[in-house]
C-alpha cells in the first residue's frame, strides 16, 4: 500500500467511478482496476462494489477512504512545509476562482505576480462545490467559496460582496421594469449553472421559499453563452450584479423580495498548513479589498 495507490482510490471514490477518475490520475480504467485490486489484496477485504453504473464503498472501503484522505493531506502539508523551510523562491500556488466572475481576480493576480514573479499561479476555474472538494482533498490551498462557511472547517477572508439580479431578453416585458420579485418569475424557464456551482442551491432554495420549483431550460458556466441563450429567448437567469453590470447583451433588472446575496471569500482549511506563497496572497486580499 503506497500513497500513489491511495490517491487513485480516493479519486475513484470522489468522482464516483473508474472512468471519471482516469483523467485526474492519468491512468487507464484497466490500470485503475489493477490498483484497486492490489489494495484489496493488501488489505484482505473488498473495498468497492459496483451497482449499475455507480460504485458503493464497503465498510472496509469507508474506513480506508477516511484514513487515506488524512494521509494524503498530511503528505501534502509535509511537502509544503519542507519547501518553505528550504526557502524556495519558486513554487506553484493553485487558487480556485469562480468562472463566472473570474475578471474580479485580475487586479489581485496582477498585484501578486508583480510582487512574486517566480511563483506560478494556477487557476482552478470550477464551481464552488468542486473547489471545496479540492480544498478538503489538499489539491489546493486557497479557493473561492460562498459565504457563510462552516467555521469548524474553514478560515477565510472576505473578497467580494454582491447580490443577484434578473438577466432577461432585451425585447422582453421584463426589460421595461426597474425591479421584479422572485415570485413573478415562477412561470419563466431558468438558465442555471452546472451542478458543481453552489449558486444553484442558492437559487433553488430562494425559489422554493417563494413557493415554486424553477423549470430548467439549460445550464452553463460561461456568461457569454448564458447571455446568448437569454437573448435567444431560451430563458432568464439570476446572475451576480458584478457579472451583468454594464452589459448590452441582456436586460438587467433589480431583484427584490428576496434580496439574494452572493458574498464570496478566499478560504482555506483550518487544520492545513498554509505555505508562504498562500499566506502572501491572503495578505494581499486583506490589504486591497475589492469594492463591490
Amino acid at each position: 500500500m503506497d500513497l500513489r495507490s491511495l490517491g487513485v482510490f480516493v479519486e475513484v471514490v470522489r468522482r464516483g467511478g473508474f472512468t471519471a477518475a482516469s483523467s485526474k490520475v492519468a491512468l487507464t480504467q484497466p490500470s485503475i482496476s489493477r490498483v484497486i485490486k492490489q489494495l484489496e489484496d493488501d488489505i484482505g477485504q473488498v473495498l468497492i462494489t459496483r451497482q449499475h453504473r455507480s460504485i458503493v464503498l464497503t465498510d472496509a472501503g469507508k474506513i480506508l477512504f477516511r484514513h487515506a484522505q488524512n494521509l494524503l493531506r498530511d503528505h501534502a502539508a509535509l511537502e509544503t512545509e519542507l519547501a518553505d523551510l528550504a526557502g524556495l523562491k519558486r513554487g506553484v500556488l493553485t487558487l480556485g476562482i469562480p468562472p463566472l466572475s473570474g475578471t474580479l481576480f485580475v487586479p489581485l493576480i496582477k498585484r501578486y505576480k508583480k510582487t512574486y514573479p517566480d511563483i506560478e499561479l494556477v487557476l482552478f476555474e470550477k464551481g464552488s462545490k468542486a473547489t471545496e472538494r479540492a480544498l478538503l482533498g489538499a489539491d489546493m490551498q486557497l479557493g473561492t467559496l460562498i459565504l457563510p462557511l462552516d467555521s469548524a472547517l474553514y478560515d477565510s477572508v472576505p473578497f467580494f460582496h454582491d447580490r443577484l439580479a434578473l438577466a432577461a431578453p432585451l425585447h422582453s416585458h421584463w426589460a421595461k421594469r426597474e425591479s421584479v420579485t422572485l415570485k413573478e418569475l415562477k412561470d419563466e424557464p431558468f438558465i442555471i449553472f452546472p451542478e458543481d456551482f453552489a449558486l444553484n442551491d442558492t437559487v433553488r432554495n430562494a425559489c422554493a421559499a417563494a413557493g415554486f420549483t424553477p423549470e430548467i431550460a439549460a445550464s452553463s458556466s460561461h456568461f457569454s453563452l448564458i447571455a446568448g441563450l437569454i437573448d435567444s429567448g431560451v430563458g432568464i437567469s439570476l446572475l451576480p450584479m458584478s457579472v451583468v453590470r454594464g452589459t448590452n447583451a441582456v436586460a438587467v433588472i433589480r431583484l427584490e423580495e428576496p434580496d439574494i446575496q452572493w458574498n464570496i471569500a478566499i478560504a482555506w482549511c483550518r487544520d492545513f498548513y498554509l505555505s508562504h506563497a498562500a499566506k502572501a496572497l491572503v495578505n494581499l486580499v486583506k490589504a486591497h479589498p475589492v469594492d463591490p
